[in-house]
């Protein structure tokens, strides 16, 4: 069951790059402490498919939306009192994903430079998530994942791009220093199928969050 001290509840956040887990951990994790789940906005964002599309034209576009979505949700989280699991936080975007596409030259330079500013200003005004749970994956891994999935938006995702995100990803975990830190190796846990290792994931997520309050 969820634990609150004070009324005052936590913000846990699952961090990952595309495929590895992140909904549906998300999703066992709400269920199983009955926690309130905030969602990536994959579904009913205007911009996705066109990005995937033309990365160029719409780089920009696309991760000032989701800057903007993953704003309004943590000060939703922090506003709420209520415990809430987040999937993927404001930062993956501005640390993995915004210079990622600046360095391949599908973000222009100053486009790129009016996003971090923009995201430095709201990054100020909120607090970091009380545990951070990062899902760690291998390539193949995440393109076995992604593959199972099938949405159709992703099948022209190329591995040169997967790689260089997980190369960020591990360079921004490995200097993460904002709060409590949670690696769940994906390539030998299948929390979405094994009862087992969900039970695992759970018992590391108990070990954390009782040294939060």
């Amino acid at each position: 069951m969820e634990k609150e001290t004070n009324n005052k509840g936590m913000h846990i956040a699952i961090a990952g790059n595309i495929g590895s887990g992140k909904t549906t951990l998300t999703t066992l994790l709400s269920k199983h402490y009955n926690w309130d789940a905030h969602y990536e906005d994959v579904d009913d964002n205007p911009y996705l498919n066109d990005f995937y599309e033309d990365m160029t034209r719409w780089a920009f576009n696309l991760q000032v939306y989701f800057l903007n979505s993953r704003f309004n949700q943590v000060l939703d989280i922090r506003n709420s009192g209520k415990t809430v699991i987040q999937d993927r936080t404001i930062y993956e975007d501005a640390y993995i994903f915004a210079p990622n596409l600046h360095d391949m030259g599908l973000m222009a330079s100053r486009d790129f430079d009016n996003y971090t500013k923009l995201f430095h200003l709201m990054s100020s005004l909120v607090k970091p998530p009380d545990l951070l749970v990062y899902l760690r994956a291998s390539v193949p891994t995440l393109v076995n994942q992604i593959q199972k999935r099938g949405r159709d938006y992703e099948n022209s995702i190329r591995l040169d791009y997967l790689t260089r995100l997980n190369e960020r990803y591990e360079a921004w975990i490995g200097g993460y220093d904002r709060g409590k830190l949670l690696i769940i190796d994906v390539n030998n846990t299948d929390f979405k199928n094994n009862k087992k290792d969900l039970s695992f994931v759970i018992d590391k997520v108990d070990a954390e969050i009782h040294g939060i309050f």
